[in-house]
């Protein structure tokens, strides 16, 4: 592969998954960070599969022009709030770091609505610091996406969020004025849009639902 343009972090994920197709699908040379393999790759793609301590320890981001991180949990999926922080906070801050170090001049970054790093919820204060800390790095452009509940299919099973895809189709309609921002979203929406936008030259800019859908129809 030639001159990588973007690195994407979590892309076994939901959103990683569709951020991976749209780059793709945009001729991007990628490069693909993740802890088991993916197969098949889109066209130009390439993978590095590790064991993310030993890469945060001993590995190198290749110069690149954007990172993608899209790498998050749940405490209930993590076991606990340790370990949430090492994969929410520790994986991606290091990351951005390691991208900042090697060129990067661009980073977007999947955190959540109501992130606020002084707020009592573990799990808001948790994605609120990671932001502060990011922006503290001084890329030259830094996208933070706030999205409400994700829509898409997962590759594992969280039963509290599959129950909340089916009741956002009743709740949604009722979230106006300035609660629009709490609205679900699908997930190949908010992908679409941060590639979209990783074309933008100043930061840190913060992105909320109303950014997400644009002119696209809402489901």
């Amino acid at each position: 592969m030639s001159k990588i343009d973007s690195v994407v972090v979590g892309a076994t994920g939901l959103v990683g998954s569709h951020v991976l197709q749209e780059l793709a699908a945009q001729k991007m040379n990628t490069l693909v960070i993740a802890r088991r393999e993916i197969s098949p790759l889109p066209n130009n793609v390439c993978q590095i599969v590790t064991d993310f301590d030993d890469f945060l320890a001993n590995g190198t981001v290749p110069p690149c022009e954007h990172i993608y991180l899209c790498l998050g949990t749940t405490i209930k999926s993590a076991g606990s709030q340790a370990v949430f922080r090492k994969i929410d906070f520790d994986y991606n801050f290091n990351f951005a770091v390691k991208a900042h170090r090697a060129g990067a001049s661009g980073l977007s970054l999947v955190s959540a609505v109501g992130a606020n790093a002084q707020s009592k919820n573990f799990y808001l204060r948790t994605k609120g610091e990671l932001e502060l800390a990011i922006s503290a790095l001084n890329f030259p452009q830094v996208n933070i996406y706030r999205p409400g509940l994700l829509i898409g299919e997962r590759t594992s099973s969280r039963l509290a969020e599959g129950l909340g895809q089916h009741l956002s189709k009743l709740i949604d309609p009722m979230l106006i004025g300035g609660l629009r921002k709490y609205r679900s979203i699908q997930a190949e929406k908010l992908a679409r849009a941060m590639v979209k936008k990783s074309t933008n030259t100043s930061g840190p800019e913060t992105f909320y639902f109303d950014d997400f859908v644009g002119d696209l129809p809402i489901k």
